[in-house]
């Protein structure tokens, strides 16, 4: 198996596995409470990014001055806009601009 038939392979799985679930329930409506739950889902899944970019794989903390201004712009973005994506972006340019002028 090339490269190339695997990206396309798993492309097409991930794109099937979402599909699903939207074809599936477009006719429906959630529960209240599912929708609360889901609420939680972008501030722990940013929980889980954060912790897992200060980490390193034997479980030593690692921060420096890129991520600690990443952490700060997105906490102030985050307060500001209560938008999780520009919260994300946001953080990942601040974060990738220290890196380039520190590396």
């Amino acid at each position: 198996m090339t490269v190339a038939l695997a990206i396309v392979l798993t492309g097409i799985g991930t794109y099937l596995s979402r599909a699903i679930f939207i074809v599936a329930l477009a006719e429906r409506r959630f529960p209240p409470l599912a929708l609360r739950v889901l609420e939680y889902v972008a501030p722990a899944v940013m929980g889980a990014l954060i912790v897992s970019m200060l980490t390193t794989p034997s479980g030593d903390v690692q921060i420096a001055a890129p991520e600690l201004v990443g952490l700060g712009v997105a906490a102030l973005v985050a307060w500001r806009s209560r938008n999780h994506i520009l919260t994300l972006v946001a953080a990942m340019f601040s974060f990738w601009s220290m890196l380039a002028l520190f590396a």
